[in-house]
């Protein structure tokens, strides 16, 4: 069980960076480099930032729920 849930935390955690780093910063950030031309006509759309905005919090907090719950696992030590 544990060890399920140490994968399923690693893989949010690498999808969280992921979509973290595809927001549009200030400069543009990683992601225009990501996507080049594609994504700076997209990137303009508030519609695709805040769904962008949506998956990012949804993700943020399976995340932490995800990790609060491998804690309490490892603590009783199941």
């Amino acid at each position: 069980m544990i060890l399920g849930l140490s994968i399923f935390v690693m893989l949010l955690s690498a999808l969280l960076i992921f979509l973290v780093l595809m927001h549009k910063g200030k400069g543009g950030g990683l992601s225009d480099m990501f996507g080049g031309g594609v994504m700076s006509s997209l990137g303009g759309s508030s519609v695709v930032e805040r769904n962008l905005d949506r998956m990012t919090i949804a993700v943020g907090v399976v995340w932490i729920l995800a990790i609060v719950a491998l804690g309490l696992l490892i603590n009783r030590g199941m």
